[in-house]
């Protein structure tokens, strides 16, 4: 099997969003989170943000900003909407402060000395600098939707994503926790990976936790993918 790159969808399948949302709620509300499922609201947020941004072409705006109006809505929601312009902030810029699975970085070293990785999301550029210089992973480079101007699962985010990696979509392997984003990798030409995340959204566990079609992997974690990868090659 060639696999000459490989491409990481960033938000779920590297980074715990919904864990260090949770942290951040809880430091920013204090006792007003005693009455609230942190949890819950962490996934609204989410869902909201997933909504404005999945599938755009060519918007006027970023993930960040659909983060921001997003969260204005899922405060107002859940009560909290009288928080301070200071306190909705430090909500906000959680995103840029996550921590990455503790499985990932180790792993994403192995594989680079092997080939390119490459970070291939809807997060925002500097989004994904900020959390790869927290986190200490390096990339061989970002191709985020941002720059592309058109958003997953749009085919034509895959052609430009390859593109400009610089080869043919069958010899790269787009690597994530998420159904829709692999089946459009797929479709696209991709060779395809599915990671098991089923942390991904705290005690509710994710909405697809199992493949949905025959991938070219399907693991539970990210040394286990680095023990399949390798021996592909």
């Amino acid at each position: 099997m060639t696999i000459r790159a490989l491409s990481f969808d960033t938000g779920g399948t590297v980074l715990d969003w919904h864990g260090g949302i949770v942290a951040r709620l809880a430091a920013v509300c204090g006792e007003r989170a005693a009455g609230l499922d942190l949890h819950q609201v962490a996934n609204d947020w989410r869902r909201r943000a997933m909504k404005r941004i999945v599938g755009q072409l060519h918007p006027t705006f970023n993930m960040d900003d659909a983060h921001r109006e997003s969260l204005r809505e899922t405060l107002s929601a859940h009560g909290l909407g009288d928080l301070s312009s200071g306190q909705k902030d430090a909500i906000w810029s959680s995103w840029y402060e996550l921590d990455a699975w503790p499985d990932f970085a180790p792993a994403l070293d192995a594989l680079r000395a092997a080939v390119p990785v490459v970070s291939f999301t809807m997060l925002p550029t500097a989004l994904v600098m900020s959390v790869s210089r927290r986190n200490a992973l390096a990339w061989d480079a970002i191709v985020s939707c941002e720059m592309i101007g058109v958003y997953k699962p749009h085919a034509q985010a895959y052609a430009t994503a390859a593109r400009w990696i610089g080869l043919q979509p069958q010899d790269i392997l787009m690597v994530a926790c998420h159904n829709f984003d692999l089946n459009a990798a797929h479709a696209a030409g991709y060779k395809t990976a599915f990671v098991r995340r089923p942390d991904e959204w705290g005690p509710e566990g994710p909405p697809e936790p199992e493949p949905n079609m025959d991938y070219t992997f399907v693991v539970s974690g990210f040394d286990e993918l680095r023990r399949l990868m390798l021996d592909s090659q």
